[in-house]
């Protein structure tokens, strides 16, 4: 988000309050509808991607519902309101999104977009229509999100298909790279995907429009970067909506200024001497080195808690309490406890729906394999995870593992000494110094693991790791 449309957001609460309430989810579903497009970057080098994208999205979006139906449901009549105003809302971006700068480039023209929309959209419906069993349609479904997400994430497999795409649309080959596909928000919108589709097929999930899914999917402040919601905790919000009052005015117009200054301010002044890949090689000495590492781990921490802050602020304002982020995770004595407070919703989207199910299956083995190496490949399996979500390349692997194995050894580490910890009640002063060191501690392996994160290949990654020790200059 922008600062300017960040203000529209705010302005757009201020209007929302007038709407009746019976008209308010309505408004809330066509409002986001017409963020996403909003949202595209004013630069995209493929310029209709800035319309196919978010209306991939859409479509996503909907063969989601289709497939988390109860067995045998047709479609209402609020559905098909739905769809007809989803119709309505892009054809008004098509007609008038360039004008009202909605759309940063002119869109595709009409006759290719509806004949696309119906292609696509037919054979989404047959195929949830026409599957008979519904738990291994969900499955295929999920294997294809999956690898339309490692073709995104991977950098050869995105290059292959930003040269095709090139070639489409007649665009110079020479210029492809991972940046023409850049997919805003598909990341998040894949994890609310999978959560509906897996808590369908554990039968946890609640009945739901085509209205509520939809906004639930792309509900626009979180849209981008999270926070990551449970879809049952924001539909209870979505059927309510209070009007906007003046103590919520205060308090999601305030949670929006901390959000502001700690992104626009703080981490971009920070981002000025942060350990980046040119930097790295310009140090000239290990201090310079760790001044670097010290001011990445909090930019990182100021722009993306800055950025929650303002989606959980914007959030308020609309009457939709997304969920807590970050909750002073450098302040946390153990690794456990920092990722319980570090992008909180996606460590426990990511205990959900990998540690969790990949424990299982182990456990079920014959013969069962010691708890131990259970408690290690769950926790490798989960950290690799979060690491290639960010990017499918050996140093997000790295920075997996390196946090993988800090939790292991941690969970052994606390089964030894729980004893120890249980007295320390006693013992205020030791119990303080253990407090102490167990944040500087946590924090330095942290940090460390960011080199990992922030710079582009393994070879600088090693000879930074090296310097920062004084090795290698």
């Amino acid at each position: 988000m922008t600062l300017l449309q960040i203000l529209i957001f705010i302005i757009g609460s201020l209007c929302f309050r007038w709407i009746p309430e019976r008209l308010r989810r309505w408004a809330l579903l066509m409002g986001s509808i017409a963020a996403i497009y909003w949202l595209q970057p004013a630069r995209a080098p493929l310029r209709p991607l800035d319309f196919a994208l978010p209306t991939l999205t859409l479509l996503l979006a909907f063969g989601g519902w289709l497939f988390t139906r109860k067995e045998n449901k047709g479609i209402g009549g609020e559905d098909r309101i739905t769809l007809c105003l989803i119709a309505v809302v892009i054809g008004l971006i098509v007609f008038l999104g360039e004008a009202a700068a909605v759309l940063p480039s002119p869109p595709p023209p009409f006759g290719d977009i509806v004949l696309s929309l119906l292609v696509i959209g037919g054979i989404i419906f047959l195929g949830a229509a026409l599957l008979p069993n519904k738990n291994a349609a969900i499955w295929v479904i999920l294997g294809l999100l999956v690898g339309l997400f490692v073709i995104l994430k991977s950098e050869p497999l995105a290059v292959t298909l930003a040269l095709w795409l090139r070639s489409v649309v007649g665009r110079p080959l020479t210029l492809a790279g991972v940046m023409d596909v850049g997919w805003l928000g598909f990341s998040y919108v894949l994890f609310r995907l999978i959560h509906t589709l897996r808590d369908r097929q554990a039968g946890k999930l609640p009945d739901l429009s085509l209205r509520e899914y939809l906004t639930y999917v792309i509900f626009f402040p979180a849209y981008t970067a999270g926070p990551i919601d449970r879809v049952e905790r924001f539909v209870k919000d979505l059927r309510t909506l209070p009007p906007l009052d003046a103590p919520r005015l205060v308090e999601g117009g305030g949670r929006i200024l901390i959000g502001v200054l700690k992104k626009f301010v703080i981490a971009d002044s920070l981002a000025l001497f942060a350990l980046n890949a040119v930097l790295a090689t310009q140090a000239q000495r290990s201090l310079d080195l760790w001044l670097m590492v010290y001011a990445f781990a909090f930019q990182l921490f100021f722009d993306f808690s800055g950025y929650s802050d303002i989606a959980i602020g914007v959030g308020r304002l609309y009457g939709i309490n997304l969920p807590e982020n970050f909750n002073q995770p450098y302040l946390k004595s153990n690794i456990t406890q920092f990722w319980q407070n570090w992008h909180a919703t996606l460590s426990a989207w990511a205990r959900f729906y990998v540690f969790m199910p990949f424990s299982r299956v182990l456990l079920t083995r014959k013969p069962k394999p010691p708890t131990n190496l259970v408690v290690l490949c769950a926790h490798l399996a989960t950290m690799i995870t979060i690491g290639l979500w960010h990017g499918i390349n050996l140093n997000f692997l790295i920075w997996g593992v390196w946090h993988g194995i800090g939790l292991f050894i941690h969970k052994l580490y606390s089964d030894r000494t729980r004893i120890f910890y249980q007295n320390l009640g006693e013992r205020p002063g030791l119990r303080r110094a253990v407090y102490v060191g167990g944040v500087l501690l946590t924090f330095h392996f942290v940090a460390l693991g960011w080199v990992w994160f922030v710079l582009p290949n393994l070879s600088q990654g090693f000879q930074t790791m090296g310097r920062l020790w004084g090795i290698g200059w």
